[in-house]
């Protein structure tokens, strides 16, 4: 014999049925009974007019046409026309019996546990009835029976208690007794040994199959809901979570008691003694494998079988120094919430007996504080014991498996990934077991901490960066290209995800939690919301992603002055932006402080040498014990490509005018020859070197006219240089006089900064720098006299880009 149960989602309407119809008719075995819940939606609905009636709100009348809408609109659907009027008949008396009761709520203006379970309990009798008619009406052997008459309960309302004596009596005589191959019933509801309506509790039905098919030995119980199986983490809050083919008894209930909805907790109780295996099965995919459930073995794959949560919790918490060594603390605590039916999910006490901590649902935090302080009054007045402590906004987060502890780590791999994710943890549970380790979190970092773990334990370590872009001019555009060709390299070789999740520029912005599509960014950013810095960083705080990175493609102030909100929410920052880095050093020592304290990278390769390595190298030699002794370095791709490509046969507004238009200065190109944007650069890599050093600090040698830094505007400027040709005529013909050229150079040594042009003769490590190419030299202790040496591109959109993306790829092999 088998046992089949079908939710509430299973048999939501007609067409619904009709496939669960078809499940029961391939169905092989000598006898079936066939569980099912009320309509999908109708318990919700019963219990809603059930309230509205106490409130005596007349609201109430509308849910009670509803329901008799869904019911009456199904057997006009299922039932065929020659057939309806008996269905119909009996649905209607029914539906007049229940408008009685509610309207006897209505009128007393309250309801009670006995009244509410007979009200909700016409859920299941209505749907299990029409389901009987319409399988018997296709042809199938299939009869009706109140599952009152079976399943027998004590008085206690609303989540019954099951006299298993009786109630395997009843099953087991019915079924022998029945000559239907199909028995169809209702889940959820049962009747007291006084004959009165009682319910056992929400997600009872469950349960129901589960008693059936351990008072008749079943030989399996299939439970079909709208899923295939219960899953490594809630798929509606982890996409790549995987259905479980097989599991043990004590795992799923772990992952039920811990929010796994697809089963109710207690199903597993009745057949886990008879050792009836249980198949969760999808309704509409009936094909799919779906999750066996049987007793433990020693089964091989994944030490961490599944993820799985608790929402809506709280915190109840009991300290104070009168209870260390005093016997009967803990006993009275428990006793006292036992007493007002209040259920413990979460328990942790220091070893100190200082304290005692438990987690509840968050609906009884109040009432549960009220009666702890009561409970211990005469302590508390004493000052031994602290008024009891309540926390909310809570969630419990899980890993479950058998053979957890048998692998030495997984709590530190587990808590080392929420940390990484900045998941502050309330209080820790691990039972001796270890099928078990749990976590107190806030409920707002359930979807993070539940992805993020999904991706350590069960995904191949396949790490998936979230960015969100700023910026999508020159570097940005051409950023995005490298993250759009590059995507499948990354996740195949480096296993790294990388997603865009929102991208703004100075008009518009956009956002896509599944990720924008990057073939078609320019046409979606166009027609986006209007760009809003701070509504920009409220979004991603909301999303609240795992590993998300902010990339900062600007040159503006307004976002460097962002970056602290970013670092300290967890947000690792990339950029190319110089403003942060090269501002006041306090505001550096802030940002560099907040990455390091909230686990949050801040990468910014790209101030100094575009795609270059060199902040990188000089972190390494730093880190490794090298000191900085000296640097020269020739730090500007543009004024290098200007003073590479001017001479007497050209003029020096032609060649400023052509480096502008090929992307190699700042949109304002006084920045790069005024040497401002030099002196930043030199300012990073002396504070990278670990000195103190403001960008006043640095001698400025201009070889610009002082007019020309005067300027407000380019087209100013532009004028400036072509009415100053003469002197830049004649800088150029002193240094190729001395078979010299002209190069700007940044220099540190001894605490002090300088940048400006100078005449670097022949045999000189700059005097061959070519196009718009860098050169560093770090003299070190270790390299005093032949310095290390970076040399390479050091200006250009694509070059930046690679930069940006390269510190992109350093946060992802953290």
């Amino acid at each position: 014999m088998k046992v089949l149960k079908f939710g509430g989602t299973s048999v939501a309407n007609a067409k619904n049925i009709n496939l669960v119809k078809n499940i029961v008719a391939n169905t092989e075995a000598e006898k079936i009974a066939v569980v099912v819940s009320a309509l999908g939606g109708v318990t919700d609905l019963l219990l809603n007019a059930a309230y509205l009636a106490s409130q005596q709100s007349e609201g109430y009348r509308s849910v009670l046409l509803d329901i008799e809408e869904r019911h009456l609109n199904t057997v006009k659907e299922l039932i065929n026309i020659n057939s309806q009027s008996k269905v119909l008949s009996k649905v209607k008396s029914e539906l007049n019996t229940l408008e009685t009761l509610v309207e006897g709520a209505y009128l007393i203006g309250e309801i009670t546990p006995k009244l509410s379970d007979k009200i909700v309990s016409f859920g299941e009798l209505l749907s299990s009835y029409i389901i009987s008619d319409f399988f018997a009406q296709e042809g199938l052997d299939a009869q009706y029976v109140d599952s009152r008459k079976l399943i027998i309960t004590d008085e206690h309302n609303e989540k019954a208690t099951v006299n298993f004596t009786i109630t395997n009596s009843n099953c087991k005589g019915h079924f022998d007794k029945t000559d239907a191959k199909i028995t169809v019933m209702g889940g959820f509801i049962a009747s007291s040994e006084k004959g009165n309506s009682t319910t056992l509790g929400r997600g009872g039905s469950d349960y129901t199959a589960a008693i059936v098919a351990a008072a008749v030995d079943a030989e399996v119980l299939e439970i079909y809901t709208d899923v295939s199986g219960m899953y490594t983490a809630n798929p509606k809050l982890v996409k790549q979570a995987k259905a479980i083919p097989h599991i043990s008894y004590e795992e799923a209930m772990e992952l039920s008691h811990f929010g796994a909805k697809v089963l109710y907790p207690p199903t597993i109780q009745p057949v886990l003694s008879k050792g009836i295996s249980i198949h969760i099965k999808n309704t509409f995919e009936p094909e799919n494998a779906g999750t066996l459930i049987t007793k433990s073995k020693n089964q091989k794959g994944r030490t961490v079988r599944g993820i799985t949560h608790v929402g809506n919790t709280a915190l109840l918490s009991l300290e104070g120094p009168g209870m260390v060594g005093i016997p009967g603390i803990s006993k009275r605590f428990f006793e006292i919430l036992s007493q007002h039916g209040i259920s413990v999910v979460f328990i942790t006490q220091a070893s100190s007996e200082h304290s005692i901590c438990v987690g509840i649902s968050a609906n009884d935090i109040e009432k549960a504080v009220e009666i702890v302080n009561e409970a211990f009054e005469v302590e508390i007045e004493r000052g031994k014991i602290k008024p009891a402590l309540a926390e909310t906004d809570l969630a419990i987060i899980a890993l479950v498996g058998d053979n957890m502890k048998k692998h030495q780590g997984l709590s530190g791999k587990m808590f080392s990934t929420l940390g990484k994710n900045n998941v502050n943890i309330r209080a820790i549970a691990q039972g001796a077991s270890e099928r078990n380790i749990s976590a107190v979190i806030n409920e707002s970092d359930v979807k993070k901490a539940l992805n993020a773990l999904h991706e350590e334990f069960f995904e191949e370590n396949v790490k998936q960066l979230n960015l969100f872009v700023m910026g999508v001019g020159n570097v940005g555009a051409k950023f995005l290209e490298q993250v759009r060709q590059q995507r499948s390299y990354l996740k195949e070789k480096l296993k790294l995800n990388i997603r865009v999740i929102g991208m703004s520029n100075s008009r518009t912005m956009i956002f896509d939690d599944g990720g924008i599509n990057l073939d078609q960014w320019n046409e979606k950013l166009a027609s986006g919301e209007k760009a809003d810095k701070a509504k920009f960083f409220e979004t991603i705080q909301k999303l609240n992603y795992r590993n998300s990175i902010f990339v900062d493609n600007t040159a503006s102030g307004d976002v460097a002055s962002t970056y602290a909100s970013y670092l300290g929410n967890s947000i690792s920052v990339v950029t190319c932006n110089k403003i942060a880095c090269s501002s006041e050093f306090e505001n550096y020592q802030h940002l560099k402080d907040l990455a390091r304290a909230y686990n949050a990278p801040f990468l910014f390769e790209t101030n100094v040498g575009a795609g270059l390595p060199i902040i990188d190298t000089l972190k390494h030699l730093i880190a490794s014990g090298d000191k900085v002794l000296k640097i020269q370095a020739v730090l500007s791709g543009s004024l290098n490509f200007v003073f590479n490509n001017f001479n007497d046969q050209t003029t020096f507004h032609d060649i400023v005018k052509h480096a502008q238009e090929e992307g190699y200065t700042e949109p304002d190109p006084k920045i790069d020859l005024s040497g401002i944007d030099v002196m930043r650069k030199i300012l990073i890599l002396a504070r990278e070197s670990g000195n103190r050093l403001e960008i006043d600090d640095i001698a400025n040698n201009s070889f610009l006219p002082e007019e020309s830094l005067k300027t407000a505007n380019n087209e100013d400027f532009f004028a400036s240089l072509v009415k100053y040709e003469d002197s830049f005529q004649e800088m150029y013909a002193k240094a190729a006089a001395k078979d010299s050229k002209l190069k700007y150079v940044a220099q540190y040594e001894d605490g002090k900064a300088s940048v400006g042009l100078q005449e670097i003769p022949k045999g000189h490590d700059f005097y061959n720098l070519e196009g718009s190419d860098n050169i560093v030299l770090f003299y070190t202790e270790r390299y005093p006299n032949q310095p290390m040496i970076i040399k390479g591109a050091g200006a250009g959109a694509d070059v930046t880009a690679s930069g940006i993306f390269a510190d992109i790829i350093r946060i992802g092999n953290f």
